[in-house]
């Protein structure tokens, strides 16, 4: 039976069943991966990682995941492949999905990972662009549900997101909303979530319950929130605006013990990283004990092995035992005369 061809480039591609459906499998995986049993699914599967900047955790996590899972992943780092340049991304994307068992894409620009997708004939998985990260949202979801406190519903979560409108923030807004959590985004006006999203995310409130806040009150954004996020306050090609985002958010927007005072105890704080610590947070709070970063850290790689099994391993061919010795006696008799 052929499976479908399907691509991880946004959340919103999927039902919520889905995605619990692949965090199930996430929490399945990181069990048998701390027990050292990590099967291997992708045996003999390949992964081609395209980079158009560099990364540590997507690009760790996936080749880790990769092997663990049994395959091989190739890390093709920015400008090493002709992306766009003296080949256009159609003839790009046929001719490595055609050496390849799925692609993962970080590009600058989200059009390419759509284009990637549109000519691939392997799952695409979008590694990160300038719109989103669905994978870290992903990822993220799986992390509150490890550390909410027990007994609580998943639609009674409440996640505040404090600072810029980053793709981060985008994919977490949709993430959530879809799962029928509540969702806060405080940030000075000129700097919240647009319209755009805001309507995506409206959409599944409608669909899912939970609900979308969006507000300049931090005190008020913070007050029952069971997660505190944040991120950069600059990203790629920003970098003129540094001054003016520097006095928007600075120091209402930075989380600091102040900030995470003005939250309940059980709050725990959450950022993607990288972090620019003293800026969008303090040391105190990255180092302190409501602070989850470096699990949320960690589920990157359960997050990836997930992601992985759920898009490639139905999709690759099981030759029999008989099959296989069949080949091999007719190779081996071909090189021996």
């Amino acid at each position: 039976m052929t499976v479908p061809l399907r691509h991880f480039i946004d959340t919103q591609d999927f039902t919520a069943a889905e995605l619990l459906r692949i965090i199930d499998l996430i929490g399945l995986l990181k069990a048998a991966d701390r027990a050292g049993a990590c099967p291997r699914l992708l045996r003999r599967a390949s992964l081609g990682m395209i980079f158009e900047e560099p990364s540590t955790r997507t690009r760790i996590s996936f080749e880790v995941a990769m092997t663990k899972l049994g395959g091989h992943a190739l890390y093709l780092k920015p400008g090493e492949i002709h992306l766009g340049a003296r080949e256009n991304i159609r003839d790009t994307a046929e001719v490595i999905s055609r050496m390849v068992d799925v692609i993962e894409a970080r590009v600058l620009k989200h059009q390419t990972v759509l284009d990637l997708a549109a000519n691939s004939t392997v799952p695409v998985i979008n590694g990160l662009t300038d719109y989103n990260h669905p994978t870290q949202a992903l990822s993220d979801v799986f992390t509150m549900l490890e550390h909410c406190q027990p007994g609580k519903p998943r639609t009674d979560l409440r996640v505040t997101f404090v600072g810029d409108a980053t793709n981060v923030c985008a994919s977490l807004m949709m993430i959530c909303t879809q799962m029928g959590m509540h969702f806060t985004h405080v940030a000075p006006k000129a700097y919240q979530a647009p319209p755009a999203w805001q309507a995506i995310a409206r959409a599944n409130v409608a669909a899912a319950g939970g609900s979308l806040t969006m507000t300049d009150d931090v005190g008020e954004a913070v007050r029952d929130a069971d997660f505190i996020y944040t991120d950069l306050w600059w990203w790629i090609g920003q970098e003129a605006e540094i001054p003016e985002r520097t006095k928007a958010f600075m120091p209402t927007y930075q989380v600091n013990a102040a900030l995470l005072a003005r939250a309940p105890a059980h709050a725990k704080f959450m950022h993607c990283l990288p972090a620019s610590r003293g800026v969008e947070v303090t040391d105190a709070v990255m180092d302190g004990r409501q602070s989850i970063i470096y699990d949320q850290a960690e589920n990157r790689l359960h997050t990836e092995k997930g992601l992985l099994a759920w898009f490639v391993a139905p999709r690759l061919k099981t030759a029999t035992p008989e099959l296989v010795a069949w080949h091999a006696g007719r190779i081996a008799d071909f090189l021996a005369r």
